[in-house]
């Protein structure tokens, strides 16, 4: 008796992206946030160095989208920390795969490291919104400098190296289950923010695959909210 190997999924890249893992595991969502959390860093550290200091409703739309931003990617990171990493740390040192080990040490090392980054921006978007001055504004730069370079090497790190290990050695029911833990913690209403918030900044043609290929639910958002959505990004993003 002989029988069929599945084919793997044919893997998505985005602009930006460094690498694509071929495997057994659909990385699109993964792939896809880091299309975003790049798409916005590079907004956010244009918006903050060409802003006019006195532009209050751009500072208010600006902070108000790093909420949205910093609340997205500690969640995309609480998923790797609770349901990826520990899962593959535990395969490479049972199979003495001492260069696999040190990957994922570090992918934590670097979530930490980055951390006081994002928290360093939102208190001076916070500060923009408060009491803005062009010294305020200097150290946001330095900030949004520093966590788009950190976070940019950490994405570039784990798709070279990190999402590898991934298709190697985590098994279809683990991986499963970490798209479904990536399902909880934001309510149906946050959808409204989240679906064009993880589409914006894409060409049309791109648009226009991610929408063929997503379910009718998003693609009922995308049309009802995506104007409305795109409205508040020129408010915060119009200097960018």
């Amino acid at each position: 008796m002989t029988t069929t190997q599945q084919p793997w999924p044919a893997q998505v890249s985005y602009p930006g992206q460094t690498h694509v893992a071929p495997g057994r595991h659909d990385m699109a969502n993964m792939y896809r946030a880091h299309f975003a959390f790049r798409r916005d860093l590079a907004r956010f550290e244009s918006a903050v160095r060409q802003t006019p200091v006195g532009a209050a409703d751009a500072w208010q739309g600006q902070a108000e989208r790093w909420t949205l931003f910093a609340e997205v990617l500690h969640h995309h990171h609480t998923i790797e920390d609770v349901m990826i990493w520990p899962v593959l740390l535990r395969r490479t040192e049972a199979a003495g795969d001492t260069a696999g080990t040190e990957v994922l040490h570090a992918m934590e090392a670097e979530h930490h490291l980055i951390d006081p980054a994002l928290a360093g921006c939102a208190d001076g978007f916070a500060a923009m919104v408060e009491h803005p001055c062009e010294d305020h504004r200097n150290a946001l730069d330095v900030h949004v400098t520093t966590a788009r370079q950190l976070l940019g090497d950490h994405l570039r790190h784990e798709e070279t190296e990190a999402i590898p290990l991934i298709q190697d050695v985590m098994t279809a029911e683990e991986w499963a289950a970490s798209e479904a833990y990536a399902t909880q913690g934001f309510s149906p209403r946050k959808l409204v923010d989240l679906v064009p918030w993880m589409v914006e900044g894409m060409s049309p043609d791109l648009l226009a695959r991610e929408v063929a290929a997503a379910p009718l639910l998003i693609r009922g958002v995308l049309r009802l909210f995506r104007r409305r959505w795109a409205r508040r990004e020129r408010v915060a993003f119009r200097y960018a």
